[in-house]
């Protein structure tokens, strides 16, 4: 692509590099430029004028985007996105289902490694998905790209995005209480969590309120409804062998996990009953901010295998914002940073 000033006698078919502001009206960049535009521009006093001309080898800006993100979603309706129109050399990819995305990260930084002018910027991995929710952006930054670069990007990105669906439909919440603490049904917890599995698509099929106490909560484990189980505490759970933890190896189950590197949210345990998921929900899960409860929760949701492993690498980036109902912050009043 040949790129720079030319007079304007030299400009016919090639493509305008900036707006240009007439007496009435401007002409925007990126537009092709024709006889009349010329002569519009002549009229207006310029001599000459900054444009892009395509070599034979080139792609075009939106011809480009479009194939690239063709590559990247071959089969829109199963991978659960919809692949917009292409402008100003853009495609914007948006979800259409909820779920978690779903990404191919070795595919994305070959795909961004081929041609500085040819770009994908996504949305974390595992980032929720909701419809309508851009997942990806496809950008060609030149007003075209050499056909062989493209056709590198191409061959790097196929089908590295999709969002993956929710697997799991239905969970049952066991909530603990204490002498003096009652639960409601309407408890603000209660409501948190419920809201979190709504925004999944998925159902809530029953709340069991019970003693803060491993036999009571072995009980409500046995026959708990739902395909995920969960279990909100009265009192933080602070070992492997504390109530909560304890009550699911009662109930035959094992624990996978305690403890997570995300704060808010350490205090989360993994397990199984069975072929079922069991979160022991940290107590910031109360809250409807987001916390690591969440991340836990929705790849579990969505069938994505959540280890040991896993849970240990979410510790960068896992520091996320402080929320008031933290009953304590970070950092002490007294303290000098």
């Amino acid at each position: 692509m040949k790129f720079g000033p030319v007079p304007l006698h030299e400009a016919e078919g090639a493509v305008l590099a900036h707006s240009v502001q007439l007496t009435k009206g401007r002409l925007r960049k990126g537009r092709v430029l024709s006889r009349d535009d010329i002569a519009l521009l002549a009229a207006n006093g310029l001599t000459r004028v900054t444009v892009a001309r395509l070599d034979p080898a080139d792609i075009e800006e939106n011809e480009a985007a479009r194939r690239l993100a063709a590559a990247l979603v071959p089969d829109p309706e199963v991978a659960g996105l919809e692949v917009q129109e292409a402008f100003t050399g853009r495609v914007n990819i948006r979800a259409t289902r909820p779920g978690v995305v779903a990404i191919d990260v070795t595919a994305v930084e070959a795909l961004n490694a081929v041609d500085p002018m040819i770009t994908l910027a996504t949305v974390p991995r595992w980032q929720r998905a909701w419809p309508g929710m851009m997942v990806g952006t496809v950008k060609i930054i030149a007003y075209g790209v050499e056909e062989a670069a493209l056709t590198r990007a191409e061959e790097a990105a196929r089908n590295a995005l999709s969002v993956r669906p929710v697997e799991l439909h239905s969970a049952g919440l066991i909530v603990t209480e204490v002498p003096g603490d009652p639960v409601s049904p309407e408890d603000k917890g209660i409501r948190a969590v419920a809201g979190r599995l709504d925004a999944l698509g998925m159902t809530l099929e029953t709340v069991r309120i019970v003693a803060h106490d491993t036999d009571a909560i072995t009980g409500a484990l046995t026959d708990l409804p739902g395909a995920l189980k969960l279990i909100l505490t009265a009192s933080a759970t602070s070992d492997i062998h504390d109530v909560a933890p304890s009550a699911v190896v009662a109930a035959g189950g094992r624990i996978t996990r305690f403890g997570m590197p995300v704060d808010p949210g350490n205090l989360l345990f993994l397990g199984k009953m069975g072929s079922a998921p069991v979160i022991g929900l940290p107590g910031c899960a109360r809250s409807p901010a987001l916390n690591g409860a969440d991340w836990v929760l929705e790849r579990v949701a969505c069938g994505v295998p959540v280890s040991a492993a896993d849970i240990s690498a979410m510790g960068v980036g896992g520091l996320l914002k402080e929320i008031p109902t933290r009953p304590q912050p970070r950092a002490g009043r007294n303290s000098n940073g």
